[in-house]
Parts: C-alpha cells; structure tokens; sequence
C-alpha cells in the first residue's frame, strides 16, 4: 500500500485498511474510544487528524503500522547534486554480508583510510543532512561506512577506538535520514549498528548520541512508551558524567531528553513531557548558547522548538502559536528551521489560518524542498486543503501539490 497511496488523505487510507478488515465504522470507532460519526468525518476529510497519538491508535486498532498510516514516499528524488542512487545504495550497504563479521571482510592490500579525512566525509553526510539535503546524504553515507569500517580494521588502540567512533555517527547519519524519509526499518539497523560501534569505542558522549538515534527510531514507529522509557534508562547511564560535563556531553544529553519530551507527548504523558523538558531546558542553560555540538543543534532555541512541538502533540494549539510564530530560529541548521516552520503551520490549519499556513510551507519549501516534500505534516496539510476546495485550487497551492507529489502532475 505504502508508495501507491501518496495522493491519500490520512483519513482515506484509515477507511482503504477499515473495508481491507471487513470492520463497520461502528467497529474501529468503539477500538479507539470515539464515534462512528467521528470516524466517519475523519474518513471523508471534515476532521483532520493531526496529533500522532490518536493515528498511532487507530494503526494499532488496524492493526498496521503507523507509517502505513502517514505513507511515507517510496521513492526518494534525486536532487540536482546527486546523479544516481541514493537509498538502494544505502540499503546494500547496510545488508552487505561483509560487514557482519571482519572474518568475511576480504580487505585488500592492508588499505588502511586517512582519519581525518574520514572525518571530514562524516562531517559532510551530516551536514547534508542539516541541511535538508536528504538526498545527498543518502548519497554519501554508503562510501563513509564502507571507509569507516575498513579503518575500524585496520588500526588498534586508540586510533581504532577513534574509528569506532566515526563509524557510529556514519551509521547514526544513515539512521537520521532513513528515518526523514520513512524508511524505519533501515533506519533500525543503522542504529543498531552504530549504537554498537559507539559502544566499542567506549565514549559516553557517543554513545548517548546513538541512545537519542534509538529514540527516534522507536518514535517514527509508533512505538513512543518504548522510546520515553528509553529516553529515562539512557539518562540514568549518562548520569554520572553529568557533573562535570562538557559541551558536548551537555548537548548530547540535552538533546536526549528533547527526543524523549517528544515521546511522552505522543504518549499523552503531560507530566513526564514537562519534566523531559526540564532536563533538557536544564542542559540549555548550563551550555549557555545555542551550538552545534556532535550535530545536535542543541541550545534554548532548540528546546523552545520542542516546546512549541510537544504542545502540539499534546492538542495545546494556542499555546503554540502564542509561542512558536515569535520564535527567531534563524540561526538553526535549515533542518530544524523548516521542522519548525511546519509545526507552526500545523497550529495555524488547526485555527483555519490556511493562508498563514500555506505561506509558512512555501517558505519553508525555499530553504529545504526535500524535507517539505517527504514530511508527513506537509504533505496532509497540502492533501486536506486541496482535497476541501470546492473550485479549482489557487495555483501556489496546485502547483506545491504536484511538485511534493500529492496530487498528479498536469
């Protein structure tokens, strides 16, 4: 279904998986606590879902999983930088047979990777991805594990441990994207993956960024209990480097409980968002100044982001909009920028502000056109309005249906 349903409303492929279980409106609308004539309003586009908690509970009445519900694009473009592969690439690589064990590894001629460089090519698939450049970090992540892995071989001592390192955040690179792009179960293994390079290399401040990879994982599929408690068991290993941190254990471990406000959200869970958020607030001011510590993007800004986030998913739609339009995240990697742009322009649809809405998401589409493209909020945000016209679309709001694919090309 996913990949063949771009064009579908949430609420239309909730009712395409409804009829695919024989179940009456009456049935899936008495699973998930509501009525059948709420349902019935979800599934002909008059109530649009937009908290991820009340879709995550009908994917499990449903018994599908959430993605199915959000439907992901199959397929990821090729931007004008990459000129070929990009996740079936990245898929070989992460099922390639040679990486499972050094014993079927075949390296050749003692090849042993420059680190530094090999530094500099991770630092360039993350900064892909910061950018919203999705695409290219797809792109460039295959060839920095393949070199990651072969110097995790060829050194020992501490130039291996700094291999292991740059080989967890390759894989947490990987895990980042996947995940953008809804490709969960790739992203899973990534993370996998690099949770256990991170801990080979022994690095606190590494592993705790694999943790909060993890928790993402565990987010994008539906699993948000699983990803709070992860967020309060990675926490209390972090604890005893808490004290004496540094700026970048600060944001690592800040930036674990942003992942984890997110979580308890989805989970309805006000208290522990509140108390995530603390933490996380806590590390802020300790750290003193929005930074770019281990990729994390991590400072004030961030939090208030995830501020204005989380009261979304909690359904507190004014308290995001008295916040989140004021907020300068200018200085922000374009990836948190344009996350944000969509979360304000979700507070927006909910008050019927379309036109505030749809202007935020044409910005926002200027700075990172594949992350507008492959964002669930976008993209149901884009199908509802022009699935609610009663005349033909405006042309801005035509032609950003055709070009993120959710209505066919003219």
């Amino acid at each position: 279904m996913r990949g063949m349903t771009e064009t579908l409303s949430i609420g239309e492929r909730v009712a395409w998986y409804r009829r695919r279980r024989g179940m009456s409106q009456e049935v899936l609308a008495g699973l998930v606590g509501r009525t059948a004539d709420w349902l019935g309003k979800v599934e002909n586009g008059r109530i649009y879902l937009d908290r991820l908690s009340v879709i995550k509970s009908l994917a499990d009445a449903l018994d599908v999983q959430l993605g199915d519900l959000l439907a992901e694009p199959a397929l990821l473009d090729w931007a004008q930088d990459v000129k070929g592969r990009t996740v079936s690439a990245l898929r070989e690589a992460l099922m390639d047979y040679r990486q499972l064990t050094p014993l079927l590894s075949g390296d050749a001629n003692g090849f042993r990777p420059d680190l530094e460089v090999l530094k500099q090519e991770v630092g360039e698939a993350w900064t892909a991805f910061q950018d919203g450049r999705f695409a290219r970090a797809a792109h460039v992540v295959p060839s920095v594990l393949s070199l990651a892995q072969a110097a995790t071989r060829s050194y020992s001592g501490d130039e291996q441990l700094q291999a292991y390192v740059l080989l967890a955040m390759a894989y947490q690179s990987a895990a980042q994207v996947l995940t953008k792009i809804g490709e969960t179960e790739l992203a899973w293994i990534a993370a996998d993956r690099g949770l256990t390079a991170a801990q080979v290399s022994g690095d606190p401040i590494v592993i705790g960024s694999l943790f909060r990879s993890v928790t993402h994982c565990l987010l994008s599929n539906g699993r948000f209990d699983a990803a709070k408690q992860l967020t309060a068991d990675a926490a209390g290993y972090l604890q005893p480097h808490v004290a004496k941190a540094s700026p970048e254990f600060l944001s690592i471990y800040g930036t674990l409980f942003l992942a984890g406000s997110v979580a308890a959200a989805r989970s309805d869970d006000r208290a522990t968002t509140r108390t995530f958020l603390a933490e996380a607030e806590e590390s802020a001011r300790r750290l003193g100044e929005d930074a770019n510590h281990m990729w994390t993007a991590f400072g004030p800004t961030n939090v208030a982001i995830h501020r204005v986030a989380t009261a979304m998913e909690l359904g507190d739609v004014q308290l995001a909009l008295d916040q989140g339009p004021q907020l300068d995240t200018s200085q922000m990697p374009t990836e948190r920028r344009v996350r944000h742009a969509l979360e304000v322009a979700r507070a927006y649809a909910a008050r019927n502000h379309t036109d505030e809405a749809l202007s935020l998401i044409l910005d926002a589409e200027k700075l990172a056109p594949e992350q507008v493209r492959y964002h669930y909020i976008s993209r149901q945000l884009v199908t509802s309005w022009v699935r609610r016209q009663h005349g033909k679309p405006s042309l801005a709001l035509s032609d950003l249906a055709q070009r993120i694919h959710v209505i066919e090309s003219r």
